[in-house]
């Protein structure tokens, strides 16, 4: 399935023309179709572009990031905007700090490239729900991505938000955004719904004006080329270096048969997903790859091809960076598959924004084709390895339910769904007590699909073991009847892409002992993040915990930099599943025991210097018998020092 995309270089040579009305001077970007060329300016033009995700990437970074691209000889970057980070609940809107998106433009501006735009409002990249908002399935039958007046309701009030910050930014303008995409890679939806994209087209028309170059994105195969395009939306194609270039672009040339012949995604890299090998990539292959399509494009007057992505979801990334906190995704294929924490992507700028050999070589080739920008590419960011930190256990995490659930928890006879509590991301507890004594094992299970993600079982507070999504849906428990039940739910994230259903989160069906159902629950959402951000628990009191290891719990601990404050890369020797908080940022999900990803990412830019730096830890399985940290220089993928 053409569909995941990697972090490749979003390499768009794209050269095509269009209609220019009025002066030449004018500033335009239209699609030429009798030449099958883009025209900036009515003049032909050709663009090489990389992705790069800005919530991806800390703000302090975003220069460093782009600057980067630029020396890399790109002209044009690619970008998506994800309506999940922006419209946080229904009418409430953050475009501040590292969501302000209208920055990020700007910078793109100043630095002197152009930008294509991808809004979605789905847009996949990998991202939780693919960007779209947890919230639109408090009504349980939407139907997303399609017609569904509640969906496009909904839609149209964040187009209406989003897209008047970008008017003033395309090209014809004065900006330098010069096309925006619709929807991404529809035709591998099952809904195949032309009312949803004549929908999107209206809005995006009446929102952006009749002049901005409007296009589509989706794979070479016939029938999502089919739903996927419609008149009005110019249609381009995904595929990778591996493809047959000429049957390809064929595919495109039935849909077009006239204007340029784009690849709008080509994978310099693959992303990780949890338990599997770290994806890489062959510096020498990107790069003969590359090779091969322009001297393709020059040869068959292919003046512009778009690169990046042309395989399941993933995200042709120059530039992949970081799932901080909730936002990673997961695809579905024949099971779910949540992706890693780090988004590096083995593109050619690393997680951490360095240069790699694959950005070397990638900026060789485009020298054949086209000057360089004068000057010297600016260097890795310098890195510390600040050592070992000591940690000590705060509390487990059932003692401490009225501070991670402060409103107190819900009544309810049977289980309740995330989306049923409105709790977007993190965790759920769930309580009950066994009706019955159960002397000799039962057997505590859940129905097929119905632990969403992963329910860590505690009975009388004694962690019992884990359930999980297409895995252990069963454990073997004995107690007395009063004896209390809380299952912990982690929500590993919603799916990007994959699946045709929605992914609700929780318990989705009722758990049962013996087959005999359980009730009366008491259910906890809870608010970890929003204690850690005011402070908590450095700022409390001590709590009195006991010295068990298993188990969901809390561990902190502090530690000074020497008097700088450069990025850095934990690893968790001993350590079994969790997150990460620094200084109250939520740093994300680490799996030790499953990998590959073996270190989390921290940007020097969330330390402090001259007072210490706080360090809360949520381990939800087992620690070691001594709770230490080490900082490394380096990444570690599977492996151990």
């Amino acid at each position: 399935s053409a569909r995941m995309g990697l972090p490749a270089l979003a390499l768009l040579l794209a050269a095509g023309l269009l209609h220019t009305q009025g002066s030449p001077s004018a500033r335009s970007f239209q699609l030429d179709y009798e030449h099958n060329c883009f025209r900036k300016d009515g003049v032909p033009f050709r663009y090489i572009s990389g992705s790069i995700h800005y919530a991806r990437v800390p703000r302090p970074a975003w220069r460093d990031r782009l600057l980067k691209m630029y020396m890399s000889g790109l002209s044009t970057v690619q970008v998506y905007i994800p309506w999940n980070y922006h419209e946080t609940l229904p009418g409430v809107y953050d475009f501040t700090g590292n969501r302000d998106v209208e920055a990020f433009l700007d910078l793109t501006a100043e630095l002197g490239l152009l930008v294509i735009l991808r809004p979605g409002p789905y847009i996949c990249a990998e991202w939780e729900m693919g960007g779209l908002p947890a919230w639109l399935l408090w009504k349980p039958d939407i139907i997303l991505r399609t017609s569904d007046p509640a969906y496009l309701a909904a839609v149209d009030s964040w187009l209406h938000i989003l897209l008047p910050k970008i008017k003033p930014r395309l090209y014809q303008h004065g900006g330098n955004i010069i096309s925006v995409q619709v929807e991404n890679e529809y035709g591998s939806y099952y809904a195949c719904d032309y009312g949803y994209l004549r929908h999107l087209l209206g809005s995006f028309r009446a929102l952006l004006g009749s002049e901005v170059l409007l296009f589509t994105t989706d794979s070479t195969q016939a029938e999502e080329l089919h739903c996927g395009t419609l008149q009005g939306l110019y249609a381009t194609v995904d595929f990778g270096p591996g493809s047959n270039v000429t049957e390809a672009f064929g595919a495109q040339r039935r849909v077009e048969p006239k204007g340029p012949l784009v690849n709008s995604e080509y994978y310099t890299g693959w992303l990780d997903y949890w338990g599997e090998a770290h994806a890489s990539t062959s510096a020498a292959w990107v790069a003969r790859g590359l090779e091969d399509m322009l001297q393709l494009g020059a040869s068959i007057n292919m003046q512009v091809v778009s690169w990046q992505r042309a395989q399941p979801p993933g995200e042709y990334m120059f530039h992949g960076g970081t799932n901080f906190a909730y936002w990673s995704g997961a695809d579905y294929k024949d099971q779910y598959k949540p992706v890693t924490t780090s988004y590096d992507y083995d593109a050619p700028l690393s997680e951490a924004g360095d240069p790699t050999e694959k950005l070397f070589a990638i900026r060789t080739v485009i020298s054949k084709f086209q000057p360089l920008p004068v000057g010297p590419m600016p260097p890795a960011t310098p890195k510390y390895a600040y050592g070992w930190v000591a940690l000590r256990k705060y509390a487990d995490l059932l003692d401490i339910l009225d501070v991670l659930c402060p409103s107190g928890p819900i009544q309810s006879q049977f289980p309740l769904t995330f989306e049923a509590l409105k709790q977007a991301h993190g965790f759920v507890v769930y309580h009950t007590q066994l009706p019955w004594d159960v002397p000799d094992p039962a057997k505590l299970g859940a129905p097929p699909h119905s632990i969403c993600d992963r329910g860590y079982v505690m009975l009388q507070k004694e962690y019992q073991g884990t359930l999980e999504r297409d895995g252990q849906t069963t454990l073997h428990v004995t107690g007395r009847a009063g004896d209390t039940l809380d299952i912990l739910l982690e929500n590993m994230g919603r799916i990007s892409f994959g699946a045709n259903t929605s992914d609700f989160k929780g318990l989705l069906g009722n758990l049962s002992l013996n087959s005999r159902p359980l009730s009366n629950w008491l259910i906890c959402p809870l608010a970890i993040d929003a204690a850690v951000q005011q402070g908590w628990p450095h700022a409390a009191l001590p709590k009195s915990s006991s010295g068990g290891r298993v188990g969901p719990a809390f561990y902190t601990g502090t530690f000074e930099t020497p008097g700088i404050a450069w990025d850095t890369f934990v690893k968790f020797p001993g350590w079994s599943k969790g997150l990460l908080w620094i200084n109250g940022f939520n740093l994300g999900r680490y799996w030790t025991r499953r990998g590959p990803q073996q270190t989390l990412f921290v940007p020097g830019s969330v330390l402090h210097v001259g007072r210490p730096n706080n360090i809360t830890v949520l381990e939800l399985e087992e620690a070691p018998p001594s709770p230490l940290l080490l900082f490394l220089d380096e990444p570690l993928y599977n492996r151990t020092l």
